[in-house]
Parts: C-alpha cells; structure tokens; sequence
C-alpha cells in the first residue's frame, strides 16, 4: 500500500512541492510512499503565513482557542484506525503500540486543552498594583522527531496552540506521513495559518530554526542536533525547548521481587524496541541478586516475539530507519569486539532493519555499550556492590534525562530517587509521562520542559504591568 498523495498545510491549503522524499517501511524495505520535499520557497509560505495569523490568533480568547485544540483531539480519535495503520507501516512499531500512540495525543489534546495561566496579581506597595501576564511568543518552528512522531508532534502543537502562538511544524523525514495526514484532518478546524505542517529533507531544520521569522524553537532529537540547533537560533536569541538525548540508569536494590521487577523492567528498556528518550539504557543490579535478575530478564527477551508490526502478536518491531540500525549493530559489534557476553533473543532475517532484543552481561563501565546511548533493543546489566557506588555511576554522565529505582522499601527509593542528576524519576515503573506534569532534562538531556503548566509557560514570556492607581 503507498501514500503517493498526501500534502503539506500551509495558510490552510494543501501544498505540494517539486521534489518528494520516498518513504520507507523499516519492518519491509519496501518504498510505502512519499511526501513533498520542502525547500525554501515552501519554507518562506509558511513562515510568511503563520506570521500573518498570529495577530488574530493571539487575541483569540484562551477559551476558543482551548476547544480547537480539543477538536484536534477529536479528529484523530475519530481517525484513529487510519492513523495507527499509517504509524505502523512507516514507523514500524506493533499495531498495538500504534494504536496505543494515536490515543496518547487525543490524551495530550485534552488534558492540554484543560489547563490555563491566568494572570497573577500582586501588591506593589500603597496605591499600586502588578499584574503579570503570560503572552504567547510569537512563530513557533516545532520539529519532532521519528521514534513517536504522533504524540511528539501533538506535545508541540497542542501547548503552542492554546497559548495563542502560531506554528510551523516539521516531522521526522524518516516518519512523515501521519502527520501530514493529521494536518489534513484537522485543516477545517484551524484558522489558516496557525496551524502549518511542512516536510523535507536534512536541509529544511536548519533553514527554519536559522529564519528570521521564527521567534521560538521547540526541537526533540539528540543531543549533537540539539547542540547544532542552539547554535543556529542563536544570532536572533530565539526562544528554545530542546529535548534531547537520554542515558537513563535504572538501579535495582536488593530486596525486589525478582520476577516482577524483571517483567516491569524489561519494558521500561525494550518498549518501541528500545527507541524512547527516557527507556532504561543501562541497569545497576545489586550483586546479590544480579544473577538471578539477569537469569530472569534472559528468559523474557529469549521470548519476545520480533517482527514486522502489522502482524498479530508481534511485541518487537524494527530500528526505524537505516543511519541508526547502523549505529546500533556498531555498537553490538563493539561489544563482540571487547568479549563481552551477549544474551540475544530472536530476530527475523529479510531486509527487515532488526536487531534482536540483547542483553550485555556485566560489561565494563568504560565501555560504548554503558557510555553511549544505544535508543535500540540491547541494554547492559551491571553489578554494583554499594547503593553509593550505583548512585555515583548513574550520575556520572553528561546526560540527566530520566532514571528508575527498584524496592520495596519506598523511603530507600526515594533515597536514591532524590539523589539522581535527571529530570524525571520513576520508582518501581518507567515511562509514565503524563500531560500534566512536567518534563525535561538536566545536563546534556536538554533544555526547558514539556507538558503541564510549566510546559505551557515555555511557549508564553512574562509581562508584569505596574498601575498606579
């Protein structure tokens, strides 16, 4: 099945362009269709056009603008089987997984479309008053990434929407498709202009966080991206939301059920076949039980079905997309290299992008495996003697995204919760984000948050009036 005619909005219109980028099934190898190669002509419309509505969308009042992206919401829940099928053929996660994904951002639309900033009123002294208020930004240049394009998208468009900016929005070009066809479902409901979703090639990112136009940046990718972003919106101090890279530790104490934290873990690691931003990409387990924990977690990545997505019963897709398939068997190959122990699970043979799921047995702390950032099916168990030393290693890394404890002791978690250099800690489960609470990284994991009120504030700036009266 192929996407041959699917187009970009741009001032509410579909837009096409010249040359067009094949897309490709990860799972197959197969071309499923293409989308239009944006340049700078296509650019400069939808700058030009989200400049133009912005005016008229910031003084729309924050409830009209509240039930648009609640409409947004709507519309993808009401499309929600089209969209899951689409995600699962050119991201390559199980249908499930998809459909899983596509409700997340009806989730995102709602709660988001829930919150408001109101304006804070203080005493200044006799016979004065402040008030400050949260005022959108401006043109946002949103650009979300391929791992969830659905739901990070939706994390850029929902709060940049409600605050009254107007957004110019890129997907992944390794994962263009639903949400182009998002734009297309919901070009009726949004005035021309606010909402634009333009796709292209390497090229087209730093054309648009470089523009002139654009007065803020929200990005999620990796951190060397993130690095080359700043840089770039740098000359005309555009406002930033970077969130990047994870190296995310998970520590382990001794007294755990050994089973069921093993169960809960393995998905904190291997869910989207490890392509998440905070799974656990490294795993301290106490010596005591280290062997029984990796015995257990063996047995589960052992049976883990792999394959391609739109098959029943498949929990495992595919990397996504070549470039990082290559840079997740390099660093499988590194770890042959050095002799490390690898306990693989099984992965099919084609033209499949798979890597089966792997865990690396003890390797060193020095190596690739532990220092890099795989963001694929391979996590290396490490044996720690002392939560002291378990703490010490987690930490030391460049990044602090997120990390997970494991007890049944909740004072011991959150001990060494509080004591972990991230943005966001679990105990005793991963990957529960919520459109509420805030989200974002320390270190080299990022800039700024997403979600909830303080993800709201990151799209608005302050603006304290004094009266005197």
């Amino acid at each position: 099945m192929t996407n041959d005619d699917l187009s970009m909005t741009i001032n509410g219109q579909a837009v096409n362009s010249q040359s067009s980028i094949e897309v490709i099934n990860p799972a197959t190898g197969t071309v499923i269709g293409s989308v239009p190669d944006a340049g700078a002509a296509e650019l400069e419309a939808a700058i030009t056009a989200a400049r133009g509505a912005f005016p008229a969308w910031r003084n729309t009042p924050w409830a009209e603008r509240a039930a648009i992206v609640n409409r947004i919401g709507e519309t993808i829940a009401a499309n929600a089987a089209e969209l899951a099928a689409m995600l699962t053929r050119e991201q390559g996660k199980p249908r499930e997984q998809a459909q899983f994904e596509v409700m997340a951002a009806v989730q995102w639309c709602e709660a988001t479309a829930t919150l408001t900033l109101p304006d804070r009123e203080m005493e200044a002294g006799p016979g004065r008053k402040q008030i400050t208020r949260y005022v959108p930004i401006g043109v946002v240049a949103g650009i979300s990434t391929w791992n969830f394009p659905v739901v990070l998208s939706i994390w850029k468009i929902a709060p940049a929407l409600l605050t009254g900016n107007t957004l110019v929005l890129k997907p992944s070009p390794f994962t263009p498709m639903t949400v182009l066809r998002i734009g297309e479902l919901v070009r009726d409901l949004v005035p021309a202009g606010v909402l634009n979703i333009i796709t292209g090639g390497d090229a087209l990112g730093p054309m648009m966080t470089a523009h002139p136009g654009v007065d803020k940046v929200s990005f999620t990718g990796s951190t060397a991206t993130g690095r080359r972003v700043m840089q770039s919106a740098s000359p005309t101090l555009k406002r930033l939301t970077l969130e990047l890279g994870g190296n995310d530790a998970a520590i382990v104490l001794p007294d755990v059920d050994i089973a069921e934290t093993a169960q809960r873990l393995l998905w904190s690691a291997f869910a989207n076949s490890g392509q998440v931003c905070v799974a656990t990409k490294r795993a301290y387990v106490h010596e005591t039980i280290y062997d029984q924990f990796r015995d257990a977690l063996a047995e589960l990545v052992k049976a883990m079905p792999m394959g391609d997505g739109s098959q029943q019963g498949i929990a495992l897709g595919p990397i996504q997309n070549r470039p990082q398939f290559d840079r997740v068997n390099g660093l499988l190959e590194d770890c042959k290299a050095n002799g490390h122990r690898l306990i693989q699970g099984a992965a099919p043979d084609g033209k499949g992008l798979f890597v089966p799921a792997t865990l690396v047995d003890n390797p060193p702390e020095d190596s690739r495996i532990v220092q890099e950032e795989q963001f694929g099916p391979v996590l290396p168990l490490l044996k720690y003697t002392t939560v002291e030393e378990a703490i010490e290693r987690a930490n030391a890394s460049e990044m602090g995204l997120a990390g997970t404890v494991w007890s049944k002791n909740m004072d011991a978690a959150l001990h060494v919760a509080e004591r972990m250099e991230t943005g966001n800690v679990w105990i005793n489960e991963g990957l529960a984000l919520s459109p509420f609470a805030a989200f974002g990284g320390r270190k080299q994991s990022g800039i700024g948050v997403e979600n909830g009120i303080d993800g709201l504030m990151a799209y608005t700036e302050p603006k304290t009036f004094v009266i005197a009266e």
